[in-house]
Order: structure tokens, then C-alpha cells, then sequence
């Protein structure tokens, strides 16, 4: 998997949350990522298909400062595909880590009670489709780039797109977020 865990890699076709709720999650960051972790590893024992390439992305760099941005997204293989988790409603990331614990826990609820083809047939939803590019990485720019050369390698990416609609939306997509980033 070539997913990194910085910057946050939002499934595509998953719509954000428009508000955020303050959840009653007590687990620090560090415990829901191993809640996460944990729930992963039982949920593999119990379907008896391994769990692996577990990557958890965010829009937090290291120890840097916490983003505006408190959205997770969980990338994994399991059943011979990739899965993503995503949860963006809570107001801070530990509490949208542990959110997805939860949300891993009650499948293993359904595997105990319905068994590994009703699993299955629950992660059809979750069956990963490629991360979307960063788009720095779309746009050619690196972070921090000012508004003045995010809209000159728009250009520049819009010229060589050659009319290639769908190119063309991935650069628009693009430089859209780096904007918004840019004024976030």
C-alpha cells in the first residue's frame, strides 16, 4: 500500500461531514490508535483472513500542531482487498480514531452473530478505491506554495492536460484544495 500517513487520503466518493460533534470518546490519540490497532488484529483472528498494510492517515505532521482538518481515515487489506475506514464527524482526532474502533468492534459483532459471508457482504461498501493525489503531487507545488504559484502550476497543469476531461477535473479538484488549504 502506498498510502502515507500524512496527509490525510479521504476516499473518494465518501462526502465530508459538514458539522462536527464533541463526541463522549475519554481515549487520548495515542490509546485510540491502539485501540484501532487492536480492534484490526482481533477482527483478523476472528474472521481467520489476516489483517495487513494497516496505514492510518491524518492531516496532523508528526508532533506538529493539530489541523483545522480532525479527519481519519483508516486504510487496510483484508479478504484480498483494500478497506478504508473514514470518520470526520468528531471534533478531534482521537475522538474519530476511536469512533472507527467502535465501527471495526461492531463487525466483529456481525462476524459472532452472522458469520464471514454477512461480513463480507458488509465491506462491499468499504472496498477501498485509490486515495485520491495530494495536490501538491497534482499540481507539482510544495506545502506551504502562495496563492500566486498554486494558480501559475494550475495553469501549467491545465495547458498540458491536453483537453483530458478527466485530468482536467483532477487539476480543478486540485487546485481548489490547495487554496483552500492555503486560506485554511
Amino acid at each position: 500500500m502506498s498510502i502515507p500517513p500524512y496527509p490525510l487520503a479521504w476516499p473518494d466518493g465518501l462526502p465530508r461531514a459538514t458539522t462536527t460533534t464533541a463526541g463522549q470518546f475519554k481515549a487520548t490519540l495515542t490509546a485510540a490508535q491502539k485501540n484501532v490497532e487492536d480492534e484490526l488484529r482481533r477482527f483478523g483472528n476472528d474472521t481467520t483472513k489476516r489483517v495487513s498494510d494497516v496505514v492510518m492517515t491524518t492531516n496532523m505532521a508528526g508532533l506538529g500542531p493539530m489541523p483545522k482538518d480532525k479527519g481519519v481515515a483508516v486504510w487496510f487489506n483484508w479478504d484480498g482487498a483494500q478497506r478504508v475506514f473514514a470518520v470526520d464527524r468528531y471534533a478531534t482526532i482521537a475522538a474519530n480514531l476511536q469512533a472507527i474502533s467502535l465501527i471495526i468492534n461492531a463487525h466483529r459483532t456481525v462476524m459472532r452473530h452472522g458469520g464471514l459471508n454477512i461480513v463480507r457482504q458488509t465491506f462491499r461498501g468499504f472496498t477501498a478505491l485509490p486515495a485520491p493525489e495530494h495536490f501538491t503531487t497534482v499540481l507539482s507545488i510544495l506545502p506551504g506554495a502562495t496563492d500566486a504559484q498554486i494558480k501559475e502550476a494550475y495553469r501549467r497543469e491545465a495547458k498540458n492536460a491536453g483537453g483530458d476531461e478527466q485530468k482536467l477535473l483532477t487539476i480543478n479538484l486540485a487546485r481548489d484544495a490547495a487554496l483552500a488549504d492555503r486560506n485554511s
